[in-house]
């Protein structure tokens, strides 16, 4: 006897979101097309698409967190997938949101440190959107910090009818890995040497990248925000304590994100600075979201995004304006100069550089200095100018600033000098010094060879192809032979 197919359940929650939104079928089937648009899908619904799942049809993939941005444009606050009677999909949208609240930004950070220390590989896969760049950013420069940060006693969640308990996160988490540690209860009082620890944590993280590349240590660090940091997060503080937390929080988040940027998961890097942004404006820090938009131009510089790239940095300058210390003032010009040079923009490449220069020249022995700029010096702007002057391709000009930056770059900063010795290469190569350029080149391969850094690896390679017309000359054939003896 043949069984007869489940019936389903008509959406009585999406329906009646679409009459608050005041959609047509046609009309919602079409925002969702071209939301996906913007994320590089090419989707085709259309007014059927949106019946079916009125009638319980669980539309796949990534569809529901589009659907429910779409609302969440529309409506102007927070839905889920849940919200809208739909299940969870894949986190390819989720972690872009800006939250709209303190707590709504840890729901939304502490989703992904979790996804990401239970080793989701398809979390390190998703792509990087530079359509998602536009909102965040947006959202920075005209938002103000929270009002309110202060927890003094833990609230008792009741989740909503019809929506399961937790994060509001389009990810699925596993609700076991949603337990505090056990070292911290939730709600246990947040105190001073927490926050000494959390800044000493950082410290540490920041030397095992900078030696070693972003893969070293990286699951670690993921794994100690999860553990340690979301738990305070969740605890108790007051509004001083609190908006210290948030800062600290801002601060490892990034690096979080810097390291996933060193190993190439992109869209993941991506998804931890869009959240340090939103818990930076929590902190009331505004000179450090600028920082974490200079890190988000970077990144987008590194992907070919130039026009984007630029605009993130003038935000960044825009939304901390003349306030900021002339250290961080120099990192904000340095960040767009790299865009333009990747532009080919010479003349708007130039003007930024000298802005830059001048801003240092600015700064005064005694000046204070946020503790996240202090890596700014001479040798970090001359490592500026030698990279925007490669891109321009004047070579001469490119060689004698990273001659420069690696005279004066601390050796504890080997991934950077490792990115000088190749733009110096580089500029000895453009200038027909290919023995010198290839001797250069192989001892960043070597030290490339030691790091876990997927940025190092490319930096040698986009060097090797800059060796393509040379194949057949000697210094090649023996800078080849040097490599292959790495492994």
């Amino acid at each position: 006897m043949t069984e007869r197919p489940a019936q389903r359940t008509p959406n009585r929650q999406l329906a009646a979101l679409i009459a608050e939104a005041g959609f047509s079928n046609a009309g919602l089937a079409r925002r969702v097309d071209q939301l996906g648009l913007e994320h590089g899908l090419d989707l085709r619904y259309d007014k059927t698409s949106v019946t079916r799942w009125l009638r319980g049809q669980q539309p796949r993939g990534t569809t529901p967190a589009l659907i429910a941005e779409v609302f969440t444009r529309r409506l102007g606050r927070r839905l889920t997938a849940q919200d809208l009677g739909l299940d969870a999909c894949a986190p390819v949208y989720a972690g872009l949101e800006f939250a709209g609240s303190p707590e709504e930004a840890v729901d939304i950070v502490g989703g992904l440190w979790r996804k990401d220390s239970g080793s989701h590989a398809e979390l390190r896969k998703i792509a990087f959107t530079p359509a998602g760049l536009v909102v965040p950013s947006r959202d920075w420069l005209i938002g103000r910090a929270d009002e309110k940060v202060a927890r003094t006693e833990v609230p008792v969640r009741i989740p909503a009818q019809g929506r399961p308990a937790g994060p509001r996160l389009a990810v699925p988490l596993d609700p076991a890995r949603r337990r505090p540690s056990a070292e911290r209860g939730p709600g246990q009082k947040v105190s001073g040497g927490d926050l000494a620890a959390l800044r000493s944590v950082g410290e540490l993280f920041r030397s095992l990248d900078d030696r070693y590349g972003g893969g070293h240590a990286r699951q670690a660090l993921v794994r100690y925000l999860e553990h340690e940091l979301e738990p305070m997060l969740r605890g108790t503080y007051g509004e001083q304590t609190g908006r210290r937390l948030f800062a600290a929080a801002a601060d490892l988040t990034r690096l979080a994100g810097w390291t996933s940027y060193d190993i190439a998961a992109h869209g993941l890097a991506q998804r931890y600075f869009v959240q340090a942004l939103r818990l930076s404006q929590a902190a009331a820090d505004r000179a450090y979201g600028s920082y974490v938009l200079v890190t988000m131009s970077r990144q987008a510089v590194y992907l070919g995004h130039g026009r984007e790239a630029v605009q993130l940095a003038r935000v960044a300058q825009q939304g901390v304006g003349s306030s900021a210390p002339p250290v961080v003032q120099t990192l904000l010009h340095a960040a767009e100069a790299r865009a333009h040079g990747l532009l080919g923009e010479v003349r708007a490449c130039t003007a930024a550089l000298v802005r830059a220069e001048r801003a240092l020249a600015a700064a005064r022995p005694g000046d204070e200095v946020p503790h996240w700029a202090r890596f700014f010096d001479e040798a970090q702007l001359a490592d500026e100018f030698g990279h925007c002057h490669r891109d321009l391709q004047q070579f001469r000009a490119a060689a004698q600033h990273a001659e420069r930056s690696l005279q004066l770059r601390a050796p504890v900063y080997a991934r950077s000098r490792l990115f000088c010795r190749i733009v110096l290469a580089t500029a000895r190569l453009g200038l027909g010094e290919l023995d010198q350029a290839c001797q250069l080149a192989a001892e960043a391969a070597g030290q490339a060879a030691e790091m876990r850094s997927v940025r190092a690896a490319e930096y040698v390679r986009d060097f090797e192809r800059r060796l393509e017309p040379y194949r057949d000359a000697a210094p090649v054939r023996g800078y080849r032979d040097k490599v292959a003896a790495l492994g």
